[in-house]
């Protein structure tokens, strides 16, 4: 990070979700806004069309808690990887990239779908039949579940192993929900585990 190059006194930031990997936006950096940045561990960008400094979220309270910047390799670009606490862009959606796909295996939309069957227990959805019945049969299903995967694995082809998995997490999930976690703590956990 020492050997950064600013061009005309700028850098290229990416915004990334920590949660999700998904790519927020594409701001700017000058030294000044990156060293606020890593003082407040919030963003702070160069704003080329107003020509000052601004802390994202300030007006909106959609902040961006920074949890890790790095540079590429030739040290003229940056990934800011975030705990975004509101839409990134000005338009209120998530990303300013409305059609850049999800990543592959979404969790955290799948989590917030769950949390949201969770608190309005919506009549004629299975997750709130999960939720009604309690942890006893949320356990039930984690175990029927873990079982079939075992059996799908023992030579019923990948695409029914991939099914099963699918069932798998969904029962994991309601869990974690159930218990007031998130994906992202065990995210925290095995990278704990990697070091």
């Amino acid at each position: 990070m020492n050997d950064l190059k600013f061009t005309n006194g700028l850098i290229s930031a990416i915004v990334r979700d920590a949660k999700t990997g998904a790519i927020l936006t594409l701001a700017y950096m000058n030294e000044e806004s990156l060293q606020k940045t890593r003082e407040t561990g919030e963003t702070w960008f160069w704003s080329r069309s107003r020509g000052e400094l601004w802390h994202k979220g300030a007006t909106s309270g959609n902040t961006q808690r920074v949890v890790h910047i790095a540079a590429d390799c030739d040290g003229d670009a940056l990934v800011v990887t975030v705990d975004p606490a509101g839409p990134a862009c000005h338009t209120g959606a998530e990303s300013c990239f409305a059609d850049v796909p999800p990543p592959a295996l979404d969790l955290d939309r799948l989590m917030k779908v769950l949390k949201d069957r969770q608190a309005k227990r919506p009549e004629k959805s299975y997750s709130t039949y999960l939720f009604n019945e309690g942890r006893d049969k949320i356990l039930k299903k984690i175990g029927e579940e873990a079982t079939e995967v075992v059996i799908a694995a023992k030579g019923q082809g990948g695409e029914r192993m991939t099914s099963e998995i699918a069932d798998l997490l969904f029962h994991l999930s309601v869990l974690l929900v159930d218990e007031g976690l998130d994906w992202s703590d065990v995210g925290a956990e095995l990278a704990k585990r990697a070091r």
